[in-house]
């Protein structure tokens, strides 16, 4: 099954005509969709490190994980809204763009990574073997940074 009338249609939407056609609003979308991923970011680099006990030690893990989650939740829908609409923009140019399709692949694993075994980590609040917890930290720091470079290269591809 091949992709390409998703990406046609997508190409041909009045918000991608819009966006293209505005000097102002693929810049503003890109400039919010960035900010989205620096907040994104950080609370997963703070919840993974307090997976791996590197930091706030004295806070229990869901406390971490509940005060972070407002942020983390916020700034995933706003990252994907605005990641949406660049795509929107230039659809035709992601359908032949590898990158594209790796940082989907990888923000696909990160987001089910994340609100399966990094959740269910939280909700045992430490109990966990530090390996699991250090090992899964570790992937999902992997993941989340594979993403991140995927969006970088599609720039350059």
């Amino acid at each position: 099954m091949s992709l390409r009338p998703f990406f046609l249609w997508a190409d041909n939407t009045a918000v991608s005509a819009a966006i293209r056609d505005s000097r102002v609003l693929f810049p503003i979308i890109e400039t919010i969709h960035l900010f989205a991923l620096t907040v994104l970011f950080g609370t997963v680099i703070v919840l993974n490190l307090r997976l791996m006990g590197v930091g706030l030690r004295k806070q229990s893990l869901g406390t971490v994980s509940r005060a972070l989650a407002p942020l983390t939740f916020g700034s995933l829908a706003v990252m994907l809204l605005s990641g949406f609409a660049l795509f929107l923009s230039e659809a035709m140019k992601c359908y032949e763009n590898p990158p594209f399709f790796f940082k989907m692949t990888m923000l696909f694993f990160a987001i089910a990574f994340h609100w399966s075994v990094i959740r269910w980590l939280v909700r045992k609040n430490g109990t966990a073997s530090r390996i699991v917890s250090v090992l899964a930290a570790a992937v999902s720091l992997t993941l989340w940074f594979s993403v991140g470079a995927g969006g970088r290269a599609i720039g350059f591809y």
